[in-house]
């Protein structure tokens, strides 16, 4: 089944990622059977996904959209039974990944593509549990809140077929996503592990006393972080290599600095002391602003970001 063909998805588990993934789905024009144990989920999720529907319909809704094509089930099995794709976002704990794609393989159609959505256990590492066909079993992993943000890690696990991931691929792509493929697995995927990489220094450069939380912030949010939304680390290097690009900055005495820079990054463990100095730290960097109104005024100058961002063509 190719992604454009695919028309009813499962969601397991509906928390802060699976209520996202539930309302990116019904925005696209899909048919979505959730499911979830907790009391009160189904009223939770409803409320969620109308809660983040005029977002929706901002940024434009697929023929056929509507809050009606959402279904809520009592257990996962009923959830997959005529499933074309699942979307399992389920706590980070192995033992129920595992007993949960156990039950998703023997209930789910045979050729249903099964993704997850976990931020740092390895497709590989469960798959196994998936005795009737684990070469579908995908990382399908986003970027908080996946109804907003476009970004979709693919990867395959060892048992994984070629054929799973390119259909998982194109049916991102076919909602509106931009998804990447991982060519191996590595615990917290690609865009984890870079936003890990930045708070690493962030963290070091508050603990050793160099700048204020708010003067970190700030050196993101009015610096390095406007240019990022709109290319990554390599496009930005590039354009300032000048006309030799890229290539023509590692020749350059800067390159030599930045990887000196390298060397000198901090390792840091955020112990009771660093904590507390960090939460105090965004406490006075927020002690004059609404926090809603902060979140509010995020959410709607990254909806004019992303409908910007489709009019851009060049931009990778």
């Amino acid at each position: 089944m190719s992604g454009s063909a695919i028309e009813r998805v499962a969601v397991i588990g509906t928390g802060v990622i699976g209520a996202s993934w539930a309302t990116a789905f019904l925005a696209r024009g899909l048919d979505v059977t959730a499911t979830d144990p907790a009391p009160g989920a189904e009223a939770n999720l409803r409320a969620t996904v109308r809660a983040h529907w005029p977002a929706m319909e901002a940024m434009g809704l697929a023929p056929g959209a509507s809050l009606d094509r959402l279904c809520f089930t009592a257990t996962p099995e009923e959830a997959v039974a005529d499933a074309h794709f699942v979307q399992e976002n389920g706590p980070e704990r192995l033992d129920l990944k595992q007993d949960l794609f156990r039950r998703l393989d023997a209930a789910a159609p045979l050729d249903t593509i099964l993704a997850t959505s976990s931020s740092t256990i390895m497709v590989s590492e469960f798959q196994g549990a998936c005795t009737r066909n684990p070469e579908r079993v995908v990382l399908g992993h986003p970027f908080n809140p996946p109804h907003l943000i476009p970004l979709v890690e693919v990867a395959g696990g060892q048992a994984t077929s070629a054929l799973a991931v390119e259909l998982a691929l194109g049916f991102y792509r076919a909602i509106g996503k931009h998804p990447i493929h991982l060519r191996r697995e590595i615990k917290g995927h690609v865009a984890n592990r870079l936003q890990a990489a930045l708070w690493q220094e962030a963290f070091h450069l508050v603990a050793a006393g160099v700048a204020s939380v708010a003067d970190v912030d700030a050196a993101i949010a009015h610096g390095p972080g406007l240019r990022w939304a709109l290319l990554g680390p390599f496009v930005n290097l590039h354009l300032s290599g000048g006309a030799g690009g890229i290539g023509a900055l590692f020749d350059k005495p800067l390159w030599a600095a930045t990887e000196g820079m390298w060397r000198d990054l901090g390792h840091v463990s955020v112990n009771a002391g660093l904590a507390t100095q960090v939460a105090d730290g965004v406490a006075d960097e927020l002690a004059l602003r609404d926090q809603g109104e902060l979140v509010r005024q995020r959410d709607r100058v990254l909806l004019a970001l992303l409908q910007l961002k489709t009019t851009a063509k060049d931009l990778p």
